[in-house]
């Protein structure tokens, strides 16, 4: 009852449930387009190796663009550059759709296309956990309340990964992956105006004293580029088990592993997903950068079990348990984001997050599926293990940049 309690005044908060809700919606794109995209180029060309570039053009051009609209959401606040972004996605989106019509496909325009969609996808994430931080500030007297709150943002968008790929499925076993992409096109759309319509983003204007960003921004904020080290192993890690797993249900099964590997990934989002609801009902006195060295070092230890399970089902029990330390670590350290770094950088700062985890993932798995393909499949969870144990090195520091930056933060 104590942790029901604990939700319920979250949901409470002024503007919690339309930001809870719609930004859920908004972006299920997250988990639609990218494998939507493969598959539509893959129709279109017969091969997978132009959709492969597609999509990590997609996902290299979101990263890159992130911290620009970071920034700027910092300079004229979310709301508008929420709303330009919904627009220009959905416009790019139809784009692509049209330029894989042309026959035969010209990939120039095509890969274009894709780095367009990808580069215009709005910086939601971002705003929200901005947003969080601004309704929980200890001056609201509801600082209390900002672990439940991010351990809630990250547990639903665990949700958004679990069901953006079932989604698709769904699209391409019943319609098309054309249909898919116009699917993810209308809900980033209405979702991302609805998010910007919220009175919590309307609520967050630039604040007049505060100096604009320039140069680096919040990567000169002290302990901030460490704090970058370790989501490049979160970033790492996922990359590698995303390649690792489908190849070990491959291993063992054959043709039908493909499947299974989804499955599988989708009971690890199912444990994180809990993990982070427990998560967000507890205290903790330690201090959140040894909180994240051990939620770190539980992930890498998760990692180094996988490839040891002696059949797919033992490794989703394995996958559904390991993942209860995801969410936790993604909640520490958005935390963490919030805590050490001025607001006038929040939307930024929380860019940089997802541009190198990005960057990181698409590292993890390049380097995972050479693993694969060298006949080391259990190495490439080991790859993973090692990012984490990395990151988990660097925040446990006790006179690190990490715990010096926190406890500035904690004095100030």
């Amino acid at each position: 009852m104590v942790a029901l309690r604990q939700y319920l005044s979250v949901w409470r908060l002024p503007g919690a449930r339309p930001l809870l809700v719609t930004s859920m919606f908004a972006r299920l794109g997250l988990g639609i387009t990218s494998l939507a995209l493969l598959f539509l180029v893959a129709q279109a060309t017969g091969r997978y190796t132009p959709a492969g570039i597609a999509a990590g053009v997609y996902a290299l051009a979101g990263a890159a663009a992130s911290p620009i609209a970071g920034r700027l959401a910092d300079r004229l606040g979310p709301t508008p550059v929420l709303r330009v972004t919904a627009v220009s996605h959905a416009l790019a989106l139809v784009a692509l759709l049209l330029v894989v019509r042309v026959d035969p496909p010209r990939l120039g325009l095509v890969w274009t296309a894709a780095g367009l969609a990808g580069a215009t996808f709005p910086p939601l994430t971002a705003a929200v956990r901005g947003a969080w931080n601004a309704l929980t500030t200890p001056e609201s007297g509801r600082h209390h309340l900002r672990t439940t709150a991010l351990a809630a943002e990250s547990s639903l968008l665990e949700v958004v990964f679990v069901a953006g790929p079932m989604l698709v499925a769904a699209f391409v076993a019943f319609a098309t992956p054309a249909a898919a992409i116009v699917a993810a096109a209308a809900v980033t759309l209405v979702g991302t105006l609805s998010v910007a319509a919220s009175q919590p983003m309307r609520a967050r204007l630039p604040h007049p004293d505060h100096a604009r960003t320039r140069g680096l921004g919040p990567l000169r904020v002290p302990g901030f580029a460490h704090l970058m080290v370790c989501a490049a192993g979160l970033g790492t890690a996922f990359g590698a088990t995303g390649v690792a797993v489908p190849a070990y249900a491959t291993e063992h099964l054959g043709p039908q592993g493909s499947s299974v590997g989804g499955i599988l990934l989708g009971i690890w989002g199912i444990g994180s997903t809990l993990g982070g609801v427990s998560f967000g009902t507890r205290r903790f006195a330690m201090a959140l950068p040894r909180q994240f060295a051990w939620w770190l070092g539980g992930f890498a230890a998760s990692l180094m079990l996988f490839g040891a399970m002696p059949n797919p089902v033992a490794l989703g029990v394995a996958l559904f348990v390991g993942g209860a330390t995801i969410a936790p670590a993604l909640t520490v350290e958005n935390t963490l984001v919030g805590r050490i770094t001025p607001a006038a950088m929040h939307n930024e700062a929380y860019t940089w997050v997802i541009t190198i985890s990005i960057g990181a993932s698409a590292l993890g798995g390049a380097a995972a599926g050479y693993l694969v393909d060298v006949g080391f499949l259990g190495l490439a969870f080991v790859c993973g293990a090692a990012a984490l144990a990395v990151g988990a090195l660097v925040t446990a520091w006790p006179s690190g940049a990490i715990a010096r930056a926190d406890a500035c933060a904690a004095t100030a």
